[in-house]
């Protein structure tokens, strides 16, 4: 398999996760439309309830802190939102007909085996699952890229993850900035992490993101973002565990969109004008006769001004000229120029 190479710009994923129904069909139109969205990849979660966590009704199994999932045990939810195994290799064939990516986040050895046999370019760790060093050693031995959430980390267990990859020879690393809340408040997005991650681990950087605002991901590709993760679905009422936090073909287009011009206006480092900006230096400040002044006048501040548009002398010279007269006559509107003085 040839290596995968991050394009140039922003690498917009968009997350399958749970929003499919229960319906192969689903997830292959949701392959469809993330394409005709604008999205580079489409991403999967590869793992079974029994994978993932126990079958178990204690109260340490049973979902209770405040999110949309509570009263639920973890099998369960799992159960439900898991996308089957025989899925993916007809997801990937999709995706590859489409010009999408495809990868998706293992939960365990078995998954990290499957999708490396898959032939996925890239192993994303999901931000529960960033405090699993041999899951993450595992995956960083196959030599693929490593996206890595760290929603649920502090910093040393985001150095213990990255140190975990190296361990393997894996340096190619992206770490997302990740609010691990469904739906998450712009307010705790805490954005400005996002260089320091970069800064801190010499590493690319980006956002996973799963608040409603596409303005978080815009702001997050200014401070640097390589990488934008969303959850998409085809259309709310598909339901599922995900689907109120996930976007609609129309909002991810329009997600795509608006980080595709904030690419544009981030630019490069320029200073002074270019394009249409340079001809309308025309209308900048310059020095023009303000009043018919005749031969051997002095110039004064009445009829020596700094006016639009940017024809004449520099502004810069007009304390100097001050005093001077001119050797030839000069009607208004005349710019100034050393050939008009005596």
């Amino acid at each position: 398999m040839a290596d995968f190479r991050f394009p140039d710009h922003t690498f917009i994923i968009a997350e399958l996760s749970a929003n499919h129904g229960g319906s192969l069909d689903v997830c292959l139109e949701t392959v469809r439309l993330a394409a005709a969205a604008g999205a580079d990849a489409i991403k999967l979660q590869t793992y079974t309830a029994d994978t993932i966590t126990l079958d178990s009704d204690s109260e340490l199994f049973q979902i209770r802190q405040g999110t949309l999932w509570d009263g639920r045990t973890l099998h369960d939810l799992y159960a439900e939102a898991y996308t089957p195994w025989e899925w993916h290799a007809p997801i990937k064939a999709e995706a590859d007909r489409h010009g999408l990516t495809f990868f998706s986040s293992p939960f365990d050895f078995t998954a990290v085996d499957f999708l490396n046999d898959l032939g996925a370019p890239i192993f994303k760790i999901a931000s529960f699952e960033i405090a699993d060093i041999p899951l993450i050693e595992y995956a960083a031995s196959k030599g693929r890229p490593m996206i890595m959430s760290t929603g649920i980390a502090g910093l040393t267990e985001i150095e213990e993850a990255v140190a975990a990859c190296h361990r393997q020879g894996n340096f190619d690393i992206t770490l997302l900035k990740c609010t691990s809340a469904y739906p998450a408040e712009p307010k705790d997005a805490n954005l400005r992490t996002i260089p320091n991650l970069a800064e801190t681990f010499g590493c690319k950087v980006g956002l996973s993101d799963h608040t409603m605002d596409n303005a978080v991901a815009v702001a997050a590709v200014a401070l640097g973002a390589r990488v934008i993760e969303k959850h998409f679905i085809i259309d709310r009422a598909v339901g599922g565990p995900d689907a109120s936090f996930s976007l609609t073909p129309d909002e991810f287009k329009s997600l795509v969109e608006q980080i595709r011009i904030a690419e544009q206006a981030l630019g490069r480092v320029q200073y002074g004008a270019t394009g249409q900006a340079a001809a309308n230096r025309k209308f900048g400040r310059s020095l023009f006769i303000a009043e018919d002044t005749k031969a051997g006048e002095e110039l004064t501040s009445a009829n020596l001004r700094s006016v639009r548009p940017g024809d004449g002398l520099h502004t810069r010279y007009y304390r100097e000229l001050l005093g001077r007269r001119l050797r030839t006559p000069a009607s208004k509107g005349t710019p100034m120029s050393w050939a008009l003085l005596e």
